[in-house]
């Protein structure tokens, strides 16, 4: 009976069996649809989100030609109406201001910009005013003033404090979740009033374990999604932090497929980035389905049952239009809209799902 219920375990840790082929997605897609003022560009772009009235916020890499060489202010928040016309910046030089990472809104349309830099989580209320924040950045004065390293092994957690941090979600209740993820490999839970509940997660490879949670989202019945990006997985919690499940996403590329930036994976290197889970979204209403964005290669967006199944494949590697490089993060107002991202191509595309003939 013991080895029954472990092999059971065992099952239910596993990730879900690879899908070797699934339908493309027909799809129309533009890169201009935000319009920014003249002379502008956006940087990289890690970070885009959608409010409840179709408008669009875009947390960027850019402001920094006047920086250093090396390690200068990279991160500009911007707002852009319905139609993309461009609305306004939030937060110009904010202190919390260092490298963008993601955006996201909540149910009440508030804005929330995460900044791997100076490890802190902003939340602004509609008219761009700071309500809270989480984390705190290094002072300037401080002699450690450094970029954090990886130690092995790693550095005891602390509450409250970020290294690093990556995404942030919410449940139905209001609590709030961030994926605090570089360096201290968990997730952090505050309830609806930013009191600091817990955290959960350390660095490694089992249930319950992390090696860069890169993004999360949460679905209408409080189900927990962490991209756990480098290893190469979904896994599921409840709002405690007890894990249900996992799954992965284990879709070849198709032949031929060439990277953006430098050579194109082969081999071992090459079945550790498919699928791995660079952006998380799920569709709001009743009958949900998430999209997914992998890494810079081979840098396809998927469609996704919440259950792991891959319902489909969006585009693929490249720099024109309909190919990725880099979907760093994925908005989903629709399960025919999707706004995508990208670190690599300097852009956010919107695209537009076709029905299948």
């Amino acid at each position: 009976m013991k080895t029954i219920l472990f092999s059971l375990a065992l099952l239910a840790a596993a990730p879900a069996l690879a899908q070797q082929s699934v339908p493309d997605i027909p799809f129309d897609s533009t890169a201009d649809f935000l319009k920014l003022p003249g002379g502008t560009n956006f940087g990289e772009v890690p970070g885009v989100a959608v409010n409840s009235k179709g408008h669009v916020f875009v947390f960027t890499r850019s402001n920094s030609a006047g920086g250093p060489a090396y390690a200068p202010t990279a991160a500009q928040l911007f707002e852009f109406g319905p139609k993309g016309e461009f609305i306004r910046e939030i937060g110009k030089g904010l202190y919390g201001w260092a490298f963008a990472h993601s955006v996201r809104i909540d149910k009440d349309d508030n804005i929330w910009a995460i900044d791997k830099g100076s490890d802190m989580v902003i939340k602004f209320d509609q008219n761009g005013r700071v309500l809270m924040v989480f984390g705190r950045r290094k002072e300037s004065a401080d002699a450690e003033t450094k970029p954090w390293e990886n130690e092995d092994p790693p550095l005891p957690h602390i509450d409250g404090l970020f290294r690093q941090p990556t995404d942030v979600a919410w449940d139905s209740e209001g609590n709030i979740y961030i994926t605090d993820g570089y360096i201290n490999s968990r997730v952090a839970k505050y309830d609806k009033n930013g009191d600091w509940v817990k955290s959960w997660g350390s660095k490694g490879t089992g249930p319950g374990q992390f090696r860069l949670p890169h993004s999360i989202a949460i679905d209408r019945n409080n189900n927990i999604y962490v991209g756990d990006r480098s290893n190469h997985r979904i896994q599921v919690f409840d709002t405690d932090g007890k894990f249900q499940r996992m799954f992965s996403i284990d879709i070849p590329p198709v032949a031929g497929t060439k990277a953006v930036n430098g050579n194109t994976p082969i081999g071992d290197r090459l079945k550790e980035l498919i699928g791995a889970p660079n952006s998380i979204c799920i569709t709001p209403g009743p009958n949900q389905v998430m999209f997914v964005g992998e890494t810079t290669f081979p840098g396809r967006v998927f469609k996704v049952a919440l259950d792991g199944t891959v319902l489909g494949v969006i585009g693929k590697s490249g720099r024109l239009l309909k190919q990725f490089s880099g979907a760093h993060a994925l908005a989903c107002p629709s399960e025919t809209e999707v706004y995508v991202a990208e670190t690599s191509n300097w852009r956010v595309q919107k695209l537009t799902m076709r029905a299948a003939k």
